[in-house]
């Protein structure tokens, strides 16, 4: 199973392409002129996000560092997608004091089983997984740009909480009427 791995990467941020209502997302390494992007869903972004900021909440590993410029660039070009995120882990690392985030191809499932203990089974033999550790501070930063990047997104409709688009939506709970 290829592994592309990062250290203190020069950049790990999540991104997107395209409008909203038809955007892909991206997480994105960069160290130095490698560029490494994955897609994934929103979904996961925001569950990634939300669990990095549990995490160091609870660790409070980000308590007396300081904080990093913000980044707000967009994803570095070209925008080669490696593959589709299929599972993502979350671990800290004490000994090296860095957030460990591991992005697994889709072929690729994780099982929990009867022990507690995690198994990989692998779909595909060339599967590949990105692995990016990074420092709580750049952690942080990530944390915030994801969120944002989430809140740019087509705004909820008030009844459902379905995105509305530009042209209005079927809303279940408008009984199919267009808003």
């Amino acid at each position: 199973m290829p592994l592309i791995e990062y250290v203190d990467p020069d950049r790990f941020v999540a991104g997107t392409v395209g409008p909203a209502g038809q955007r892909t997302f991206f997480l994105q390494a960069v160290d130095g002129r490698r560029i490494t992007s994955v897609s994934l869903e929103k979904a996961q972004v925001a569950m990634l996000a939300e669990r990095i900021d549990e995490l160091l909440d609870q660790l409070d590993a980000t308590a007396d560092v300081p904080v990093l410029e913000p980044d707000n660039e967009p994803l570095s070009t070209p925008i080669d997608d490696e593959f589709r995120v299929g599972t993502l882990t979350l671990a800290w690392d004490p000994e090296t004091l860095r957030v460990i985030v591991e992005c697994l191809d889709s072929t690729v499932s994780v099982e929990v089983g009867e022990s507690g203990e995690p198994s990989v089974a692998v779909d595909e033999p060339d599967s590949t997984t990105l692995r990016v550790a990074v420092q709580p501070q750049m952690a942080r930063e990530f944390t915030r740009r994801a969120t944002a990047l989430l809140e740019q997104g087509r705004p909820p409709c008030p009844l459902c909480g379905d995105p509305l688009d530009p042209n209005g939506h079927v809303c279940p709970r408008a009984n199919g009427y267009k808003r």
